[in-house]
């Protein structure tokens, strides 16, 4: 992959046109105060816990079934990370419905597919947030053979030279019990964090899942648990609870 270019010590990316779409929401930037909020910074710092005695650079979300979460979960985390100025980038690797774009209201005109594919440089599909140190990389048009694509030696090579050029990859991938792309995707990332919905996902499903990302050789970080019903213990832990 030819290499990013610089400008005054920052990486800087072709700007691609915007597009209207329904944008889901980022709490993490229109509410940072919020309990979310702040769970989402919880998240953030068992994640750097994890780093401690080995890289954790490449992080990948997945969930067991479709509709649990994942893709917001994962936005919020990056942006949360992003928040401490570290530089990340998050990518789309859902290749059958992506939807990191409506997240931030960006175009998915061109993005990851067309990486791999080699018509595009990275460089040029790459776009900018208003947070000055998230970046992000959507899905682009849709390929007839995501895994093939996932399973690649340029999304491999992808993944290495990004890592010169990023503090943390944030990578969003389909659920894991429907195609095998996720599994593959974990096996280049150095943790990989599994979405449970409270009030939807099985418990053998959850099981299942977990068991394919460790077929995977991939360091399993823990669990995010989606749409819990709150209750005031929910808030002790501004008291330390």
């Amino acid at each position: 992959m030819p290499s990013l270019k610089r400008k005054g010590g920052r990486t800087v990316f072709k700007k691609q046109p915007r597009q209207i779409s329904k944008r889901r929401s980022l709490i993490t930037r229109e509410n940072p105060r919020s309990p979310i909020s702040e769970q989402f910074r919880t998240i953030r710092t068992n994640i750097q816990y994890a780093a401690v005695d080995q890289t954790m650079q490449v992080l990948m979300t997945t969930s067991s079934g479709p509709e649990e979460g994942k893709t917001t979960i994962n936005a919020n985390l990056a942006e949360t990370i992003a928040q401490q100025e570290e530089k990340v980038l998050l990518v789309d690797a859902d290749m059958r419905k992506p939807a990191v774009h409506y997240m931030f209201y960006l175009a998915n005109h061109t993005g990851l597919s067309n990486v791999i594919t080699k018509q595009r440089d990275v460089s040029e599909v790459v776009q900018t947030t208003s947070n000055e140190f998230l970046d992000v990389l959507t899905c682009g048009p849709v390929p007839p053979n995501p895994s093939e694509l996932l399973g690649s030696q340029t999304m491999k090579h992808f993944i290495e030279d990004s890592r010169s050029f990023y503090d943390y990859i944030v990578i969003d991938t389909p659920p894991v019990l429907a195609v095998t792309d996720a599994q593959i995707v974990a096996g280049i990332s150095d943790g990989v964090m599994l979405v449970v919905d409270s009030g939807q996902t099985e418990k053998e499903e959850a099981r299942k899942a977990t068991d394919l990302i460790k077929q995977s050789n991939a360091k399993m970080l823990g669990a995010v648990l989606n749409r819990h019903a709150q209750t005031k213990s929910n808030y002790m832990y501004y008291y330390g609870g």
